[in-house]
């Protein structure tokens, strides 16, 4: 008894150990609390308008207040903007001359939203508020004074021009000059870039340019640089003539400036003037500008060339129209330096980020110097630079160069075949980084490469082989969204492919993923992807064998995971194919897992059936409609699993409102769809059934053929035997006629000549036995075959194939005759050789031959009338 109560008051007082640790930490948390008098000062008296409410903490209280109540100013002056000007913007005002960084951001902020949403109906507003705004320009805080510049150069384009021209340039005349601050300066250029857009030609050449041209010449470099970025926006609404004679001598001359920013600034800004400028001033000032960039070799100019090479390309084709081919040869020359810069030094092989950045802008600019260089050229000229980039050791430049790879294919024609190296490199990039921007367009360039037809070459083979290993990599790699990707772009090959070929390698593939793939994602878009192959496959034996895979292996499968991916795949299903397909091949087995013996598989059909309900249409589906309401009262009655009776009795409820809260027209345009998706795929089996039917007709066009010469050989055969006949027929008359007349001194020549006519007369029989013998096995087959034609086709030929299977009948009877003509005819002809051996000239035998003759002749006259 004692040690357990020793055990308990050592657990009681341990107990209250804890509960003084807990007492002693909740301490210092009941100190930081607020104290009864902050509480009050926080405490506003409810009777107070919003108005009122806002001067009382604009005047009385905290920092966080203030910025709460300047946030909420929009919504003031929307709500009662004639008390919100006079009380709470003057207050405002006042506070922002002492506030700090947090209430002048949310105050820019809630000025901008005020004069952007066209909340001010009178125009004093809007000049105080502008008033506030160009005072804190010259904040000496950077942020400030930025924050206060974006809130004016956004709210320009909602300000009217005279608003404008009063209070926003009369002030920036005195702004540019020396005497005000750098910061000045610079805003002065970055409003004067944005205001020249709201007036015409006119007034930009006499009231801006004058300001410009001051600005061009400033004595900081910081503000010659700002003015030549900004002159782009003023050139473009100075107009043509006004840029050629002002604009375009101030950034020549600024080309030539001591400092590189300046430089770079003006480069940039004829790159983007190119469009606009006429071949005169494109061949006399930039062609030599650029020209003479090319071919200096200092630091400086190394640096603004590394710093253009984002928009080299853009340069080229600008001046493509103006340039000789020694020119263009050295622009080309110069961008083949630029791929591999950094990659030249052997003695220093690591590759700095400025390097790199400047190769990787190469791979940006290639589809322009594709274009630039012409397809024909690209061999020679390109070639080596685009497979360098695209086999570069950093992986940042090859994921540029796969990113615009797709780009490159469009332009290279009929050379298309010398990426293909190039691409097989990419798909088997080691970088996940690179196979992903290759996935985002590898639809296009997969069809730039399969569309041409060329599936026999050995390129096809390895290119199929790089895409299953580039999804056998993605797939073990933990970067399911990458793989996700990967099969929807899989999908494209189902137009692209074979379907033997999409059958055999692809399928196979996609099935493994469906069922062992642990990620649900990848598992729906491989049924997806599993989906479109099936419905773009043109053979029916190809369809059976996916679809009883199907059956086999996930719905009637052991692992329930499988029978609930069967159940995805019809979700899918019914979004792809027909209701009249999905419902002859998907809908049965998915209503057939209503016995699956795992609540999970039940719970997901219970979710299913509207959509299983949505694709039956009566009458037509009435028995089908009889199985899923079944299904359903199975479920209602026999179901113990309280997850999936609730969820039946959700589905029942939505299956009884299906047809009323389902709109007509949405009902309609579904209809549509679903019709369209039937005329699909009888297309898609008309095409399989032309292919049989033209197979067919060459078949039995090949089969007239040898019926002809059968029925040619057997007259011809059937024919001569005939004049042998009748010549043996009639000698024997002569030589009656000639015993007669001559005696018996004439008989002993007789005998060699019934030897020589015999033995004609076997080789002629033996050759006709030879010719019928082996013409009967090919008259069953041929006749067997067109049989299995009529009975296979006999629903969907049209009048004209049944009368040419007719015809095809008559024609092998026909066949049958003759040649059963030729077994009698050789038939009659053993038995003239057996009488002829029998008897040597007899006269009775004579007459049988000739009546045997006769007979046979008219017979073959019959057949040949026939």
């Amino acid at each position: 008894m004692f040690p357990g109560r020793m055990n308990q008051s050592s657990l009681l007082y341990a107990q209250l150990d804890e509960l003084q640790d807990l007492a002693f930490m909740e301490r210092p948390i009941r100190r930081s609390l607020k104290t009864t008098e902050e509480i009050d000062q926080l405490t506003v008296d409810e009777d107070l308008n919003d108005i009122e409410r806002a001067v009382y903490l604009l005047s009385l209280g905290q920092e966080v207040q203030r910025a709460s109540v300047i946030s909420n100013l929009p919504s003031l002056v929307r709500q009662n903007p004639a008390e919100t000007f006079r009380r709470v913007v003057p207050k405002v005002r006042d506070i922002l001359n002492v506030a700090g960084l947090d209430i002048q951001l949310a105050a820019a902020t809630s000025f901008l939203t005020i004069l952007q949403d066209d909340i001010i109906l009178i125009h004093t507003h809007t000049y105080s508020i502008l008033k506030t705004v160009l005072l804190h320009l010259n904040h000496r805080d950077t942020v400030v004074s930025n924050a206060w510049l974006e809130t004016l150069l956004s709210a320009i384009n909602a300000l009217p021009k005279e608003t404008i021209k009063q209070e926003v340039l009369n002030p920036l005349v005195y702004q540019a000059q020396l005497s005000h601050s750098l910061q000045a300066r610079l805003a002065t250029c970055r409003i004067l870039g944005t205001v020249a857009c709201k007036f015409d030609s006119h007034t930009v050449k006499m009231e801006l340019l004058p300001l410009v041209c001051s600005l061009c010449q400033d004595a900081e470099y910081e503000v010659r640089a700002c003015m030549c970025r900004e002159l782009d926006g003023i050139a473009r609404a100075a107009g043509v003539e006004d840029t050629r004679t002002e604009v375009l001598a101030e950034l020549a001359e600024l080309t030539g400036d001591a400092e590189s920013s300046v430089r770079l600034a003006a480069f940039n800004t004829i790159i983007n003037l190119i469009e606009i400028m006429n071949n005169e001033d494109i061949l006399h000032v930039v062609v030599p500008l650029v020209m003479s960039l090319c071919d200096s070799s200092s630091q400086e100019d190394e640096a603004i060339m590394a710093s253009l090479s984002y928009q080299f390309g853009k340069l080229c084709l600008g001046l493509s129209g103006c340039l000789s081919d020694e020119q263009r040869d050295q622009l080309l020359q110069r961008f083949k330096s630029l791929c591999v810069a950094g990659l030249q030094d052997e003695e220093n092989q690591t590759d700095s980020s400025e390097s790199m950045m400047i190769r990787c802008n190469c791979c940006y600019n290639l589809p322009a110097m594709v274009e630039f260089a012409e397809s024909a050229d690209f061999p020679s000229e390109l070639y080596l630079s685009f497979s360098g980039l695209c086999c570069d050791p950093e992986v940042g430049v090859r994921r540029s160069a796969a990113a615009c790879f797709h780009q490159v294919l469009k332009l290279l024609g009929s050379n298309i075949h010398l990426a293909h190296k190039e691409l097989l490199a990419l798909l088997q990039d080691d970088a996940l980084e690179v196979l992903d921007a290759l996935m985002d367009h590898l639809e296009e360039t997969l069809d730039a490469f399969l569309s041409r037809g060329e599936t026999m070459d050995n390129k096809f083979s390895n290119l199929l082989s790089a895409l299953l290993l580039a999804e056998q990599k993605i797939g073990s790699s933990l970067r399911w969204r990458l793989h996700e990707k990967l099969l929807q772009r899989y999908s494209c090959l189902a137009r692209l492919l074979p379907g033997d070929l999409l059958h055999q390698s692809f399928s196979p593939r996609i099935f493994i993923i469906l069922t062992s793939n642990k990620v649900l994602p990848v598992q729906k878009e491989a049924a997806r992807t599993l989906c479109i192959f099936l419905r773009y496959n043109h053979k029916q034996e190809h369809r059976e064998e996916t679809l009883e895979r199907l059956i086999k292996d996930l719905a009637q499968g052991r692992s329930y995971w499988n029978r609930l991916r069967f159940l995805d795949v019809c979700e899918t299903a019914t979004e792809i194919f027909s209701r009249k397909y999905f419902n002859k091949h998907f809908l049965v087995p998915a209503l057939e897992l209503v016995h699956d013996p795992v609540a999970n598989v039940r719970y997901k059909l219970c979710q299913l059936l509207p959509r299983l309900r949505s694709s039956l249409r009566l009458p037509a589906d009435k028995q089908l409609l009889q199985q899923l309401d079944f299904c359903v009262e199975k479920l209602l009655c026999r179901e113990k699993d309280k997850d999936v009776v609730a969820t039946i009795r959700k589905t029942v409820l939505e299956l009884d409102k299906l047809d009323l809260t389902e709109p007509f027209q949405k009902r309609q345009e579904r209809d549509v769809l679903d019709q369209k998706k039937e005329k699909e795929e009888s297309i898609f089996l008309g095409m399989q059934l032309e292919r049989h039917q033209s197979d067919g007709k060459v078949n039995s066009e090949k089969r007239k053929e040898m019926r002809k010469a059968k029925l040619s050989r057997s007259r011809s055969l059937s024919s001569q035997p005939t004049s042998s006949k009748l010549s043996n027929s009639d000698r024997p008359q002569k030589m009656k006629e000639s015993s007669s007349a001559t005696g018996p001194g004439k008989t002993c020549m007789l005998p060699s000549n019934n030897d020589s006519l015999r033995t004609t007369h076997f080789t002629m029989a033996t050759l006709s036995q030879t010719a019928s013998t082996s013409s009967v096995p090919v008259l069953i087959r041929s006749n067997t075959t067109s049989l299995l034609d009529r009975t296979s086709m006999d629903h969907r030929t049209s009048m004209k194939d049944r009368r040419t299977n007719t015809l095809d009948h008559r024609t092998s009877m026909k066949d049958h005759r003759a040649s059963s003509v030729d077994h009698i005819t050789n038939t009659l002809e053993q038995r003239n050789n057996t009488i002829d051996q029998r008897s040597n000239g007899t006269k009775d035998t004579q007459s049988r031959k000739l009546s045997i003759n006769r007979k046979s002749n008219s017979f073959s006259a019959q057949v040949v009338r026939e």
